[in-house]
């Protein structure tokens, strides 16, 4: 996996002239492949185990873990603020990282959002910023275990890895165990959404990747064309 997102990575100069033509599919085949085998996997093994994971797992204990690696985002959130000239952006993520950090006990307790009224913002990501820079979308693609992205966003993917503390952590066991946690934690969040596809489950997952992407690169101003494919 770590060879395939190196791979993009040496496709980053093409994504200057990448296309932002939000109908690119180019790989349509292959990403359905790929979307076939993950969600099989997913089906076999990441589903049940969120799903056994959140019925043993006290709600609070859930909580507080999805929170622990909700405030290690923010480092990634306030790297990118930063870069693409956000400086509020950047001063809040940052403090909303220091506050949980210390009075949130490690980032068990959203202490900034419940003693200071600083809810989490939307989540900024190297792609994001690239997006920002005037870097072109690209084809869609789907990354297998990792799922939907973009030749743009997909880089990202590694990138945002520098931002993580985890990345730096001497016991390479723990740092595994923790990342698996992460992931765990992130299944758990989704349980039920799939409840929620319509039609044709590939073009639902990616044209809710697509819509999610574009409302975040935009900060909220996105014009609302979601149910125009005729897949639907």
């Amino acid at each position: 996996m770590r060879n395939l997102i190196l791979a993009v990575i040496f496709l980053s100069p093409a994504m200057l002239c990448a296309s932002d033509d939000a109908d690119s599919d180019a790989l349509e085949p292959l990403n359905r492949a790929i979307f076939s085998l993950n969600d099989s996997l997913d089906q076999m093994i990441a589903e049940p185990m969120a799903r056994a994971y959140s019925n043993i797992t006290p709600d609070p204990v859930e909580q507080g873990i999805a929170n622990v690696f909700s405030n290690l985002e923010e480092l990634t959130n306030a790297a990118n603020n930063g870069l693409q000239g956000k400086m509020g952006g950047f001063v809040y993520s940052t403090g909303r990282f220091l506050i949980n950090s210390t009075i949130g006990m490690a980032g068990l307790f959203d202490a900034a959002d419940k003693l200071f009224e600083m809810p989490k913002d939307e989540p900024e990501d190297f792609g994001q910023t690239l997006a920002v820079w005037g870097v072109g979308e690209g084809s869609y693609v789907m990354i297998p275990f990792l799922g939907p992205s973009s030749i743009r966003d997909a880089p990202s993917r590694f990138v945002d890895t520098f931002t993580n503390p985890l990345r730096y952590h001497s016991n390479v066991s723990l740092r595994n165990s923790m990342t698996g946690a992460s992931l765990l934690s992130a299944r758990a969040g989704l349980l039920g959404v799939d409840d929620l596809v319509s039609g044709d489950k590939y073009v639902f997952v990616r044209d809710i990747y697509r819509q999610r992407r574009s409302y975040l690169i935009k900060d909220g101003a996105i014009e609302d064309d979601f149910g125009d494919d005729d897949d639907y």
